[in-house]
């Protein structure tokens, strides 16, 4: 047993999982003391008393011991499992992309209880909930504006002047709307109409009870869909693996219905 000093408690969702070794997996962690990896020893042997509290999208209370590349997890107890995420794919997808883009925002050990309130929330939502892509809305947008990137949706990021109930641009590399003065500012900022920046101020100004009640049009959901995966792309420069997935379930499952087939 590692002496006391070297072991620490934490809470922690698991983010990710890597098989490694023979036997074992890395865990990408995101505890309320920032993002960090750990190594399970012998999780994937049939006997192991870990395994069944270190799933994807477990929050767990683990005991983690001080190793040479890697915390090494001596302990594990689930908290919170998630049921609604385990027998429902489009669910569980959801999940993945929330999991993927807190991945890439959460920084190694940067001490943030904000960012893991958020993902355990988001989780919650996202087992529960009815109307998947609304929070899935508003889970970018906290997110955004946790990490520093919260998008600007009341002032011209050209001028500086409040924004009107206009047709205005988006522009991603200035991180906001665009009054229709300023559109040379950026030639690739993109139309938004004004229900769709209606709806992003509403999700980015009200708590989780009020957006429980609305209720959108399908060209807005996808208007506001569009612009956010968008900028969240830009952002991070990269292209989310999961977002194509999502996209491609959706179509499936939208095929089906059409069909008739459950």
């Amino acid at each position: 047993m590692p002496p006391a000093a070297r072991l620490q408690r934490t809470e922690a969702i698991i983010l990710r999982l890597q098989d490694y070794a023979e036997a074992d997996r890395i865990l990408t962690l995101l505890t309320p003391g920032g993002k960090r990896s750990a190594l399970a020893k012998g999780i994937r042997r049939l006997t192991s008393r870990k395994a069944g509290h270190l799933e994807h999208f477990y929050r767990s209370q683990l005991m983690l011991a001080k190793g040479r590349n890697f915390a090494i997890v001596t302990q594990a107890e689930s908290i919170e499992t998630f049921e609604g995420l385990r027998d429902d794919l489009l669910r569980y997808t959801y999940a993945c992309y929330a999991g993927e883009m807190m991945d890439r925002f959460a920084q190694e050990d940067e001490e943030s209880v904000a960012l893991y309130d958020l993902m355990l929330q988001g989780l919650r939502w996202f087992s529960q909930e009815a109307d998947l892509r609304l929070w899935m809305r508003y889970f970018e947008l906290r997110l955004l504006g946790l990490a520093g990137f919260q998008p600007e949706l009341f002032t011209c990021v050209g001028c500086q002047a409040p924004i009107e109930a206009l047709p205005n641009r988006f522009s991603s590399l200035h991180g906001g709307l665009l009054c229709p003065h300023c559109e040379a500012v950026d030639p690739s900022a993109q139309p938004v109409s004004v229900n769709a920046q209606k709806v992003l101020r509403y999700l980015s100004r009200q708590d989780a009870e009020a957006v429980r009640s609305l209720d959108l049009h399908e060209s807005t959901h996808a208007e506001v869909e569009r612009l956010l995966q968008a900028y969240v792309r830009d952002v991070l420069e990269r292209e989310l693996k999961s977002v194509g997935f999502l996209q491609h379930l959706r179509l499936e499952l939208q095929a089906l219905e059409r069909a008739g087939r459950p």
